[in-house]
């Protein structure tokens, strides 16, 4: 079964299931285990159930060799810690003994549990012991895993994540995801694993998972691969217990009509608008006044007739005309009944800033609006938030700062702190932005929504986004996958934690923390994932103002040995290659730098070195087609000085930007205090620098390259 699994089989599962749902279980038994496996060509060992010991004997006899045995419970998931299992028996008194001894265990360790019998099932022969699993994650939904060490996953914790169900491809690019890939290759004489049986063994998991959502988790655990297979030697299959409501879906189309409007309005109402400054609404309103956005700006507030200067209303209903934007300036209690006005007037956004819904434990109010909005096709933005900024509309709906520097950058926060570091980030490294936005709680709009339309949006280059978690994991990654081969997407996800997994049923689900699937399947969707939030607003600062790398062969090219050491040690922990110079391009090389230099990779110029020394090895790094990036590492000296160094590497790389010729270029430079200027002087001009650390720039270079690769620009895929 190549393809997808035939009706009768799938009926056979589904009746199976069924029975299992209506007799209250949440967990198959071992040989209704093997039903599913069999029915989705999921490879098992020769097996079969017996009720008494003259069953077990005559079983064992039929199948041949060694057998194991387990005991066969609905009311005992953890075979082993009951003492129901015996690996290797042989012979009909061996059978005998282990079925009476599998037993009395079953029984002392829980002595109500059903018993249905003994499996008594084939041994398989020595392999490479691995897991395959899959799970149901609160924000992908069906995950599957690959991991290494059998009964020794919980230990080792070398496991991958993809998206159900997978494509052979898929399937294929997670037996080298693990960290010890190399053993099913195989090492120290032992033969290599059958790649294509254990990638199918995935690919199928995946696909009866996606076949039957009531499926919470599968673990086969241990599969044994070998030159000659991959059999799983033990099968769990865990139903879930509730129904999940399923989020509503917008089209893309839908998407992008909402967010034009929200991001590019022709007219704004604040409804709370106020005289009184230090009130929420006086700050949207001045913000809006004084950012000179050139639409129609309508305070509402029935007990004013003239706000700042301008008619004020007693409802949205009155504001005369279409209204494409409703911010909200009042107290939560309020907001439900002035969105049913905001439907009825036929606004399709509402910008909720007040706070005090489910962040409070206000649930139940947050969910009224909800339904409000969804009743009237009213999109939400918050509540719980800062408000937004669309600066090349002038924008600046929001009671924070404001801010105006028109640039190619969209952030994106979940929490207003973060919100605000980002704007002062941007304002002392005069990053500009083409919008800022805070998501709060994410009643209705969130990432993927902001994602959709800043990917199509041209005043967008890059999008970087703070999270804390995705309430549409699935949808994340559709937008993401839209979006990355056109522009780069950081992501900040914070909550690194594991505590989710604590309560599942199986091995695969105790190692599916939190952290773990949404780094694989983050990077599967080709996103930038950053470690820090200096680390996002360093990566959205800087991809832009990279040129895409056209090959792997990064130089470094240093007037310090100490920091061509460390920068080295960088481009390794980036994942990036240090090319090997070729012997003509060494002699090239050799010709500018003096006898107690270096060539190689680094090519240490030495310290001492004048600034034609800087700008001819510079010069040839550029010109050489075969070198594909370059990394620079400056130090301060009275014969080069900071701003000579960095006025000359910017006249070279913009002397081949003009004839044709892009590479990126990223430079570390260690001085006095000069050097903060020469970089600042460096970034306006195209070249990614940063004073006093070594491993910043490459950090930067290694985003740019991961993005060049998910983008589709560069081999290796994603």
């Amino acid at each position: 079964m190549a393809g997808t699994v035939e009706t009768q089989e799938q009926e056979r599962v589904r009746a199976l299931l069924d029975r299992v749902r209506s007799e209250g279980r949440g967990a198959l038994t071992a040989p209704e285990g093997k039903i599913v496996a069999d029915a989705y060509g999921i490879t098992v060992p020769g097996e079969g159930l017996a009720t008494d010991v003259d069953e077990a004997v005559a079983l064992a006899d039929r199948l041949g060799g060694p057998v194991v045995l387990k005991i066969v419970s609905p009311d005992i998931l953890h075979k082993t810690d009951a003492g129901g299992v015996v690996v290797g028996v042989s012979g009909a008194q061996e059978v005998r003994e282990a079925f009476c001894r599998i037993v009395k265990n079953a029984r002392a360790y829980s002595a109500d549990a059903r018993i249905d019998g003994v499996q008594v099932q084939q041994l398989v022969p020595p392999g490479q012991e691995v897991i395959v699993g899959a799970v149901t994650d609160p924000t992908f939904g069906k995950v599957v895993a690959f991991g290494l060490g059998g009964v020794l996953v919980e230990v080792l914790k070398d496991i991958t994540f993809r998206l159900a169900p997978v494509t052979a491809d898929e399937a294929q690019s997670m037996l080298d995801s693990i960290g010890a890939a190399e053993i099913l290759k195989g090492v120290r004489g032992a033969p290599a694993v059958d790649r294509w049986a254990l990638a199918e063994q995935i690919r199928r998991v995946s696909q009866l998972v996606t076949d039957f959502p009531e499926i919470a988790e599968v673990d086969l655990n241990p599969v044994i691969a070998s030159p000659d297979g991959a059999v799983a030697a033990d099968i769990r299959i865990l139903l879930t217990t509730k129904e999940v409501k399923p989020r509503r879906r917008y089209s893309r189309e839908e998407i992008l009509v909402s967010m034009r409007k929200l991001m590019q309005p022709r007219s704004v109402a604040v409804i709370g608008a106020s005289n009184e400054q230090g009130k929420i609404g006086n700050s949207v309103m001045r913000n809006l006044i004084d950012g000179g956005f050139a639409g129609e700006i309508h305070p509402v507030n029935p007990k004013a007739d003239d706000i700042l200067g301008r008619k004020a209303y007693k409802s949205v209903t009155d504001v005369p005309g279409e209204v494409d934007v409703a911010v909200f300036a009042i107290p939560a209690k309020f907001v439900a009944s002035a969105l049913k006005e905001v439907g009825r007037k036929g606004i399709p956004n509402a910008v909720l800033i007040p706070s005090g819904f489910a962040e409070t434990g206000e649930q139940a109010l947050q969910d009224e609006i909800v339904a409000v909005g969804e009743q009237y096709g009213v999109r939400l933005l918050g509540p719980n938030i800062y408000g937004y900024y669309s600066t090349w509309q002038d924008l600046c709906a929001t009671f924070c700062t404001p801010y105006d520097v028109k640039g190619s950058v969209a952030l994106t926060s979940q929490s207003g702190g973060i919100g605000m570091a980002i704007l002062g980030f941007a304002r002392s490294t005069k990053t500009g932005v083409s919008a800022i936005v805070g998501l709060g709680n994410k009643s209705d709009i969130d990432e993927d929504d902001l994602l959709t339309w800043f990917g199509e949006d041209p005043n967008t280059e890059c999008i970087a986004m703070h999270l804390e978690d995705l309430k549409d994991g699935r949808a994340f990654v559709e937008a993401a996958r839209a979006t990355v081969p056109k522009k780069p997407v950081v992501v900040l996800k914070a909550g690194r934690t594991s505590a989710g997994a604590k309560a599942a049923g199986s091995h695969t689900g105790a190692l599916a923390g939190d952290d773990a699937v949404y780094d694989d399947i983050l990077r599967q969707a080709g996103v930038i994932r950053a470690p820090g939030l200096n680390d996002m607003l360093e990566y959205a600062r800087a991809l832009p103002v990279l040129p895409a790398p056209k090959g792997d062969n990064v130089v470094i090219i240093t007037g310090a040995g100490g920091s061509g050491v460390l920068l080295s040690d960088a481009i390794v922990d980036n994942g990036l290659s240090l090319m090997e110079i070729p012997p003509d391009l060494d002699t090239a090389f050799k010709a500018f730098i003096p006898p107690f230099g270096a060539a190689g990779n680094p090519i240490d110029i030495t310290g001492g070195e004048p600034p034609s020394t800087y700008e001819a090895t510079i010069r040839l790094g550029m010109e050489d087609p075969r070198i594909h990036a370059l990394v620079l590492g400056y130090w301060h000296t009275i014969v080069t000085p900071p701003m000579v160094f960095a006025e000359l590497t910017a006249r070279v790389v913009e002397e081949f930007r003009a004839r044709g010729i892009e590479k990126p270029v990223v430079a570390s430079l260690a001085g006095d205090t000069e050097v903060e200027d020469a970089c600042a002087y460096l970034f306006e001009r195209g070249v990614v620098a940063y004073p006093y650390t070594t491993e910043r720039p490459v950090a930067v270079l290694g985003a740019k390259y991961r993005w060049a690769r998910a983008a589709g620009l560069l081999g290796g895929g994603r």
